[in-house]
C-alpha cells in the first residue's frame, strides 16, 4: 500500500494539507474530496511498518486498500444516503483484490459515514448511523472464511475501515489502534447525551473529556470561562463535578437551580482571584481569537497560588490561518511556559471552525486507557 487517507472535516482540507507539508513532508498530495484527503507514500509500505505522525486535523488516519464502486452512479459529488443496496456493495467488496487478506489481517471493523457538513449545521452531528451497523453487520455476515474481524480490538491491533463516502462508493483501507480515539469508528467517540442538552457545548467537552483523558473526578472543582449558555457545565455537573461558570451573559435556568453550580455573572478579568483558590481544572470556549482566550487563562493560571491542575481549551478559527503549524507551536510553547508541560490539539469530532487543546502539568498525569 503506497496511499495514506486522512478523514476530517469539512472545510479542514486546507489546513489538514498544510499540516502534512509541516510534519510529513515527504508524503505527497494525492486527492481530496469534502472530509477526506489521501497523500502519497515515497514507497509502497505495510500497516506493520507504517508510522504516521500524530495530525491535529486527521480525524482518522490510515493506508488506503481500495475504492469500492460496483455500479457506475456514484459520483464525488454524492452524499451519503440511508438508500443503498448492500449485497452488490459486499458481493464487490469480497471480490477487490487485497481486501481478503486485509480481512485476515485485522481484528476489528470500523464502518462510518464521510461527515455531509460542519457539526451543528441543519442539526448534523457525527457519529455512527444505524445504516453505518446495519452495513458493518452485511461486511460481517458476507466475510469469507478465516477472517479475524470478529476477534476484537486491542491496543496496538488492525482495524479494517470502511467508509460509506456515497450511494454505491466506499472508500476501504486500514489502521492500527493505538492512541484511545483510534479505537472510535470515524474518530468519533459514542456519547450519552440528555434529552434536555442546553447547547453543543456539551458535546464539545464530553468528547474533549474522552479524548484527552484528562483526570477530573466527580467532585471535582472547574471553573469554565465563557460558561454561557451552559452546555459545558451541564456536561460536567452530570459527571459529578462542581462548577465556576464565569460570564456576564445568563445562563440556563436549570444551572443557577444546581447547588453545585455557581454563576458569577461578570467578565473574566473583573472576577476576583480568591473565588478560584481549590479549582482543579479550568475550560475555557471564548469567542475570540486564540491570543485573547491565552490572555484569559494566563490571569488566573500563570500565579503563584493558582491550583489548577489541567485545562480543556477551545480555540475558535475565525480563519484557518490561526491553525497553521507556527500559530499551534507558539499557543503550545506560551502554555508550557505556565508550567503546563503536557499540551496536545486535535480539532474534535464535534468541533465546528475551532479545536481543542488540552493541557496538563505531566503527561503522567493522563489516564490509562480504558
Amino acid at each position: 500500500m503506497q496511499f495514506v487517507f486522512c478523514t476530517c472535516q469539512p472545510g479542514a482540507e486546507g489546513a489538514l494539507k498544510r499540516e502534512v507539508a509541516h510534519r510529513a513532508s515527504e508524503w505527497r498530495f494525492a486527492y481530496s474530496q469534502s472530509g477526506l484527503v489521501t497523500f502519497k507514500l515515497p514507497e509502497p509500505t505495510t500497516i506493520e511498518a507504517f508510522a504516521a505522525p500524530r495530525l491535529v486535523f486527521a480525524r482518522t488516519l490510515g493506508l488506503s486498500a481500495a475504492q469500492v464502486k460496483p455500479e457506475s452512479g456514484a459520483t464525488s459529488s454524492s452524499r451519503p444516503t440511508v438508500g443503498e443496496s448492500l449485497d452488490p456493495m459486499t458481493q464487490a467488496l469480497w471480490e477487490t483484490p487485497g481486501l481478503r487478506e486485509l480481512a485476515q489481517a485485522a481484528t476489528t471493523l470500523h464502518v462510518w459515514t464521510r461527515d455531509p457538513g460542519v457539526p451543528g449545521d441543519r442539526g448534523y452531528e457525527p457519529g455512527q448511523t444505524d445504516t453505518d451497523l446495519e452495513t458493518r453487520q452485511a461486511i460481517l455476515d458476507s466475510a469469507p472464511e478465516g477472517n479475524t474481524l470478529g476477534r476484537g480490538l486491542q491496543t496496538g491491533g488492525v482495524v479494517m475501515d470502511v467508509i460509506r463516502m456515497a450511494p454505491g462508493w466506499w472508500w476501504v483501507g486500514c489502521h492500527r489502534a493505538a492512541a484511545r480515539y483510534e479505537r472510535w469508528p470515524g474518530g468519533t467517540p459514542p456519547l450519552d447525551t440528555p434529552e434536555a442538552m442546553i447547547s453543543r457545548a456539551y458535546l464539545k467537552i464530553a468528547e474533549a473529556l474522552r479524548w484527552s483523558a484528562l483526570p477530573a473526578e466527580a467532585g471535582d472543582q472547574w471553573v469554565e470561562l465563557g460558561a454561557s449558555p451552559g452546555g459545558a457545565s451541564q456536561a460536567l455537573l452530570d459527571r459529578g463535578m462542581k462548577v465556576i461558570g464565569v460570564d456576564p451573559a445568563v445562563v440556563d435556568p436549570s444551572l443557577e437551580e444546581n447547588p453545585n453550580f455557581r454563576h458569577l455573572r461578570r467578565r473574566v478579568m473583573d472576577a476576583p482571584r480568591r473565588d478560584f483558590i481549590g479549582c482543579r481544572w479550568l475550560a475555557a470556549d471564548l469567542n475570540v481569537a486564540p491570543r485573547y482566550t491565552l490572555d484569559a487563562v494566563e490571569a488566573l493560571v500563570a500565579r503563584p497560588d493558582s491550583t489548577i491542575r489541567g485545562m480543556l481549551l477551545t480555540l475558535k478559527l475565525a480563519d484557518w490561518e490561526l491553525a497553521a503549524p507556527e500559530k499551534l507551536s507558539e499557543y503550545a510553547q506560551r502554555v508550557q511556559g505556565w508550567g503546563f508541560r503536557d499540551v496536545r490539539f486535535r480539532q474534535l469530532a464535534h468541533n465546528r471552525q475551532e479545536l481543542c487543546m488540552a493541557a496538563l502539568k505531566s503527561r503522567s498525569q493522563r489516564r490509562l486507557r480504558r
